[in-house]
Parts: structure tokens; sequence; C-alpha cells
């Protein structure tokens, strides 16, 4: 199947990222966001060791070593089981773990005339916490991108039936230790990196012009009939 997650939702403020994170540090031109895309610029919140910072980083991750910074395009997702080992991310997440706001993510459903676009947010509607590592990579030039993956693992059982992978959700209350630069030891990250509970949790249909990058308005994430969407196809 495709890669999990490749596409989501931001549709707060900047004031109402600043005090779910309790960070001063603000983002210029934020705007809501209703299709974020991989190679996009996305919010993400590292700890510096004192306080949440609130930045951006390219949806792509770039190993240090890599020779291009194309090679963000094949790693917009780090698989949660075998992050430890890649020499890709291992050194990222030790050091390196930052969170990726969200309110939603979108995944496609197989079905017989197609695939269908869903999308998958907290039954409560709140922000959640995607779990992210970021990078830095310098071209020979001295130009600097820094960059970001979002961890996945196996679908909960909502999940399941639309896609085999799902974004690693972190609980609000993980959220301090997952960003403690601190803690290096993947081993007392591990219990983390899990499903989240299916039961907080909720799926619908969704416009299929979420399919392309280039629409990006609220109408994306309003909820449809599964008739209406088979229309379109």
């Amino acid at each position: 199947m495709a890669a999990m997650c490749g596409r989501y939702t931001l549709t707060v403020s900047i004031e109402e990222l600043m005090v779910r994170y309790m960070s001063d540090t603000s983002i210029p031109f934020h705007r809501p966001k209703y299709n974020i895309a991989p190679s996009q610029n996305v919010v993400a919140v590292i700890h510096d060791g004192k306080r949440n910072r609130l930045g951006e980083l390219k949806w792509g991750f770039i190993p240090p070593w890599a020779d291009s910074p194309k090679i963000g395009f094949s790693m917009i997702n780090a698989r949660a089981e075998t992050a430890a080992g890649k020499p890709a991310f291992r050194l990222a997440l030790r050091r390196k773990r930052c969170l990726i706001p969200a309110d939603g993510f979108y995944e496609w459903k197989a079905a017989a005339s197609g695939k269908l676009p869903m999308r998958i947010r907290l039954k409560s509607r709140a922000l959640f916490s995607m779990a992210g590592l970021y990078e830095t990579w310098q071209s020979p030039e001295g130009e600097k991108i820094s960059s970001c993956t979002i961890l996945t693992t196996e679908p909960n059982s909502l999940m399941a039936p639309i896609h085999d992978r799902m974004p690693v959700i972190l609980r609000p209350e993980d959220e301090a230790l997952w960003l403690d630069r601190s803690v290096q030891e993947p081993s007392a990250i591990q219990r983390l990196l899990v499903p989240y509970s299916a039961s907080e949790l909720e799926a619908y249909p969704v416009s299929a012009q979420v399919g392309s990058v280039r629409n990006d308005e609220p109408g994306l994430i309003e909820p449809i009939a599964l008739s209406d969407q088979l229309k379109l196809w």
C-alpha cells in the first residue's frame, strides 16, 4: 500500500497552537491548512532544553549525509518498529524528536469504484500531536534545509479497514517525554510508538477534491455521503 501518513490538516490559528503547546514563539503568515502534503513546510514543535518552540520544517526527511535533498520525497514517513535501526533515522530518534500538530489526517480506502478519501480525527475534535523526527541538511554550497518525517505504526481497529498503517499519535501526557532531549535510549520511548485508541477516533468520507494538492479550502474537511462520493469517480 501507499505511504502513510501522506496528507493531513491543521485548521487552527497560531494563537491556539501557542496556547496548546505552551510556546511563546510564533510563525509568520500561519494560516489554516486543509490539505497539507509532502514537500511543504509544516508546523512542528521541538524543545530547546528550556521550552517548547514552534517552527516550520520541510516535510520529507533529509539525512545529513544525503547527496541530494531529493531523497526527502521518499522519506515522508518512518516505520516506528524499525526506525531505531535505520541509518537515516536512528540518530534523530535519539536526539531530534518533534511533534507535528494536526487536527485530522486523510487516507484513501480501497473500494470497487476506486479509492475513497476518508478523514480521521479525534472524536473530541481536539488538536493532536503526531510523533516526528527532524534533521538539518547542508549542501556543499552552504544551503541549509531543516526537514521532518512522521512516524507510523500498525493500524488500530478503526484504521485497519482503511489502511495498513497509521501515524503515531501521542497522548498529551506523553508529549513531554517524546520531546525530552535528555532521553536518548530508544527503549525509553518505545512504549509511545503504538496505535492510538480506536475508541477515541472517528473516520468519515470527504470529497475527492482532496486528491489534488492544489485544493486547500474548508470544504475539503466537510463530511459527505458515500453515495455522493461515489458519483465523483
